[in-house]
């Protein structure tokens, strides 16, 4: 993973267990949608870039943040600026 749980629990300021699953999952998905975005399959190469880490800390952030309300079209946008240097012309 790019992000672990304590890393992501610090950056939401999270200081309870209860959470920790459901922490785990959005990492994961934002992982994914962040790949995607960079249009790469290969976790490791992801990891290697520039803004992975932030990327994946924004994405994972605004699917806690926003479970009831959240706007994927703007998340993508803006996921799409932090790794617009390092993405792929296609899968």
């Amino acid at each position: 993973m790019v992000v672990t749980l304590e890393e992501m629990k610090g950056y939401l300021r999270v200081d309870y267990d209860e959470d920790d699953a459901l922490i785990e999952s959005m990492i994961g998905a934002a992982e994914k949608i962040c790949m995607d975005v960079a249009r790469m399959d290969d976790r490791s190469e992801f990891a290697a870039v520039v803004n992975a880490r932030i990327s994946v800390l924004y994405a994972a952030a605004y699917l806690y943040e926003h479970r009831e309300e959240a706007d994927h079209h703007a998340l993508t946008l803006t996921l799409r600026a932090l790794l617009f240097g390092s993405r792929k012309e296609g899968f």
